[in-house]
């Protein structure tokens, strides 16, 4: 059976404790997760535990909850995204049916801001090159007006892969792809999910 996997990016300390929608139920992510179920695909948004501080561990124990096979989709936005870079990465006997990286943190300087000690170590790692080849289908988008930060990742990311592994989608001003950049649902990366 098919299944999707949706991992959310990160959130500060004030929206994780505010009334805002949790993680999982922001920006298109209750949007894809409906489509994808409308197609009879098992879609599931896990809720990464307090994840004002990601780590690699936190996102890990989400994902480790569900069966992972070659018709799995996986999603990542974010820190969701980099996340899964680490694991497929690390993971070379994994086999996946699709995989999306919307705007993929790296962890890459944001705003200026260091990284905390926790953001260091979730992405204290090496890219696969090869990774790409053990998806049926790669696909990165990124905006042209993101964060300095996630280009530079998304740059990093790109380089890093074999050509010909991969699918890169560039998108004029969409932001971080959140909300509050008009961001709610996502046709084209359903797409790229189901074509």
């Amino acid at each position: 059976m098919k299944n999707a996997l949706l991992f959310h990016g990160r959130a500060d300390a004030e929206e994780y404790y505010s009334e805002h929608p949790s993680a999982s139920n922001s920006h298109w992510f209750p949007w894809l997760a409906n489509e994808l179920l409308r197609l009879d695909i098992h879609a599931v948004t896990p809720e990464v535990f307090q994840v004002h501080t990601p780590t690699y561990e936190k996102y890990l124990t989400e994902l480790e909850r569900f069966d992972i096979s070659t018709e799995t989709i996986l999603v990542g936005h974010s820190t969701g995204a980099g996340f899964l870079v680490r694991w497929l990465s690390e993971n070379p006997h994994i086999e996946v049916n699709r995989v999306a990286l919307v705007a993929p943190w790296l962890g890459e300087p944001l705003e200026g801001k260091p990284l905390r000690a926790e953001e260091k170590n979730m992405f204290d790692f090496s890219i696969d090159p090869a990774f790409g080849k053990r998806c049926e289908t790669l696909t990165i988008f990124s905006s042209t007006n993101d964060m300095q930060g996630i280009q530079d990742s998304v740059a990093k990311l790109t380089s890093s892969l074999e050509q010909n592994t991969f699918s890169l989608i560039e998108k004029q001003n969409m932001g971080h792809f959140c909300s509050e950049d008009s961001v709610d649902t996502f046709p084209e990366l359903l797409h790229t999910l189901v074509k």
